[in-house]
């Protein structure tokens, strides 16, 4: 009891509170009839307190212990130090224990540090500057009707009365389970949402691909929602689609690792001019151009086609968390987020990872005939492809020979893998191509690095399109690390009939390849999308192949 009430940093006459509440009355008042200290504490502190003697008593070469301090006797600005660099969530049971840690807990600059070291938030609340604002956003006038003259009633949040403790409680930790990167469910056509802490507010930036077919130009993005504090304890969720600025809107987390928006004011997403005036403001913000530039009859069929589609779901979508694929030292190159040009359809976001000897792209964007979250392009990192010299290159059937060879290699080892039980044991081992076991182990980025050395040993290999293959990119590069047989994945109108067809993966270096698909006679250039995502990260290896499987399951 004693110790107790020592740490807690109270007299023996009070003991300690929990226990207390844990205890009736009669067995309360035995408690404190007990003595203070153990028996242990009592023979310690004589040995202590007797006198050495002459020859050396019972207290010689003894030292006194060093002097006890409670918690509750350390200053209070220490406190402060100490309370913030705990974690945020542990301060509402730390401001339990007595009033003076609660007291000290109302220090804003403990949750300052916390906002600032958990979340990133850098703004000073006393301090605060709008920048890029406009007066008539700050600003928002309302005719009173009594009054002849106008009143101005102020529209952003009131920073001046406003305390971290409340920024923290009521805003990062409520809505922390909405950050990260997700994947809005626009049927086929899919989308990249990133959720982050953006100075005072959470803000819901979805990202566009560069206008076709500048795949190396950086992303373009656009707020669909914000959540920040009016007032205090107070959140308040707004719609940011359309052009009449910022409306009420809602936000609803359905399940782990999914959540949906809704707009309440769908009025601030329509213009004077009607659908017409609509599409050609989409039209201008998606393709940066206008209909009449587009002169191919069947592309403008296709983003006629998805205006309609999209703009049903410009009132209510749903979410589902998406996450980037884990990076492993052995890998061909780093893993993410790509841009990569798709004919008619225009750029496409698609997320290349990689699993034992096999890389796949999977679309996060994607459109009517291969969806999002399909496997766009699987590329077989067992098998290089050793390009001929650029003359014979540019024969496109030469290309198509090699490519055909190796397709037909990769079938008789599937087929003499799959007999592989059947035969006797001594066998298999010498059919089964080096590797396949690795692959099977599913240990991520075995193998690789034995191919990919021989790739950067030299300073690359000559590379052009053979005559008769379409790009929509004709600023490639011309020299390339090394390729790999793969197959690409092609359906109809409505992913009807799909199928992997043969092609070929061109390693360009570490933020470029391509994918040239034999049976389309077309190449697909990919760009790295050079962005930092935070919250991202997937805490598994096995968590992330299961979002694959999700993301390809709601469109398969």
């Amino acid at each position: 009891m004693a110790v107790c009430a020592r740490l807690c940093g109270v007299g023996p006459a009070r003991g300690c509170r929990r226990r207390q509440q844990r205890r009736g009355p009669a067995e309360t008042a035995a408690a404190d009839s007990e003595p203070d200290t153990d028996p242990e504490e009592e023979r310690i502190e004589a040995g202590v307190a007797a006198p050495a003697g002459p020859g050396g008593g019972p207290g010689a070469g003894l030292s006194p212990p060093p002097a006890r301090c409670s918690l509750l006797e350390l200053p209070p600005e220490l406190l402060v130090e100490i309370f913030a660099s705990l974690p945020g969530t542990d301060l509402p049971s730390l401001a339990q224990v007595c009033t003076k840690f609660r007291r000290i807990l109302h220090t804003d600059t403990i949750w300052r540090r916390r906002c600032r070291e958990e979340y990133g938030v850098c703004e000073n609340l006393r301090k605060l500057e709008i920048t890029g604002v406009s007066c008539r956003d700050v600003y928002a006038k309302r005719i009173n009707p009594r009054v002849k003259s106008g009143r101005f009633m102020k529209i952003l949040p009131d920073y001046e009365h406003m305390e971290y403790r409340d920024v923290y409680t009521c805003l990062l930790h409520r809505y922390r389970h909405i950050l990260g990167l997700w994947q809005p469910d626009i049927g086929p056509y899919g989308g990249l949402l990133n959720v982050v802490v953006d100075g005072l507010f959470i803000i819901g930036w979805m990202y566009l691909p560069p206008h076709d077919p500048h795949v190396d130009d950086p992303m373009r993005f656009k707020p669909l929602f914000r959540i920040h504090l009016m007032e205090r304890k107070s959140a308040t969720v707004e719609c940011m689609y359309g052009h009449k600025g910022p409306h009420n809107g809602h936000i609803q987390i359905v399940k782990k690792d999914e959540f949906s928006t809704k707009c309440n004011q769908t009025d601030h997403h329509r213009m004077s001019g009607g659908r017409q005036e609509e599409f050609r403001t989409w039209l201008r913000e998606e393709w940066g151009r206008t209909l009449e530039d587009i002169f191919h009859e069947h592309m403008q069929e296709l983003i006629l086609m998805k205006f309609i589609y999209t703009s049903q779901y410009d009132n209510c979508l749903t979410y589902r968390r998406i996450y980037l694929p884990p990076s492993h030292p052995d890998d061909l190159i780093k893993p993410g987020l790509f841009k990569g040009t798709y004919g008619s359809h225009g750029l496409e976001i698609v997320m290349l990872s990689f699993h034992g000897w096999r890389a796949r792209g999977t679309k996060i964007t994607g459109d009517p005939n291969i969806p999002a979250g399909q496997q766009t392009v699987e590329i077989d990192l067992r098998h290089r492809i050793q390009l001929p010299d650029v003359e014979n290159l540019r024969n496109f059937n030469e290309l198509s020979r090699l490519v055909l060879e190796v397709r037909e290699q990769v079938r008789q080892e599937q087929q003499e893998a799959s007999e592989g039980p059947a035969l006797p044991q001594e066998q298999p081992s010498a059919q089964v191509p080096s590797g396949a076991a690795a692959e099977d182990s599913g240990e991520p980025g075995s193998g690789v690095a034995a191919v990919e050395q021989p790739a950067q040993s030299g300073q690359g290999q000559p590379f052009v399109l053979p005559v008769g293959v379409s790009s929509r990119s004709e600023d490639y590069p011309r020299t390339c690390r090394t390729c790999f047989y793969g197959t690409g994945l092609i359906a109809g109108h409505g992913f009807t009939s799909p199928e992997r067809t043969p092609g070929v993966f061109v390693l360009f270096d570490e933020d470029r390849f391509g994918f040239l698909w034999l049976e389309l006679k077309s190449f697909s250039l990919y760009s790295r999308v050079q962005a930092a995502f935070r919250n991202a990260d997937a805490p598994s290896p096995q968590a992330f192949d299961e979002m694959l499987k999700n993301i390809q399951s709601l469109t398969s």
